[in-house]
């Protein structure tokens, strides 16, 4: 009987912590631990982290008015993007990136969708059945995967906020991960 209520003690302790985190804060904007402190310059750019650093490490992710950037820096350009896959919300910042058809292009590490770094198309291997023997042909889907300007400034690496008047897909895992603290990467 005792071994019941201790029990039931532990699981009422866990469910109101639960509750707490629940209900703690959501619109709380932290920067990614990896680019120090985001910071606003007056004309609007978000300053995310050195130049040395990002291509050092090749990539990094931060926080963009609340929504999560990947920045990657690949044969000697700056790109940023979501870091959400349009497709099922996977992360980028965690996939390779591959030379498809002549362009860069990450692939998402859930489900292997490709996405141009320059434009954020989706691309796919299609082949034509009314050819005599069809081949797989690289085609692109459009653009699905929302891309954010990168200037550089004197070392500093800066991405120009969102123009939200144009909608891509990406932008549903955007917000369905927008605000969160840790950059989470979970499925």
């Amino acid at each position: 009987m005792l071994d019941l209520v201790i029990l039931s003690l532990h699981f009422f302790i866990c469910f109101l912590i639960s509750i707490a985190i629940w209900h703690g804060p959501k619109d709380v904007d932290l920067p990614s631990s990896s680019t120090g402190t985001v910071e606003t310059e007056p004309d609007g750019l978000i300053l995310i982290g050195k130049e040395d650093d990002i291509k050092k490490s090749q990539r990094i992710t931060a926080k963009v008015n609340g929504r999560e950037v990947v920045v990657f820096y690949h044969e000697g350009k700056f790109h940023a993007m979501d870091s959400r896959c349009y497709h099922e919300g996977g992360p980028l910042c965690l996939g390779e990136i591959e030379d498809i058809n002549g362009q860069a292009c990450i692939i998402c590490p859930w489900h292997k969708y490709k996405i141009t770094l320059e434009t954020g198309e989706g691309l796919y291997e299609g082949i034509n059945p009314l050819e005599p023997s069809p081949t797989p042909q690289w085609q692109s889907k459009g653009v699905k995967q929302r891309i954010h300007k990168v200037t550089i400034d004197n070392g500093n690496v800066y991405v120009s906020p969102p123009d939200l008047s144009v909608s891509f897909d990406s932008d549903y895992f955007a917000d369905k991960y927008k605000n969160r603290g840790d950059l989470s990467m979970e499925k």
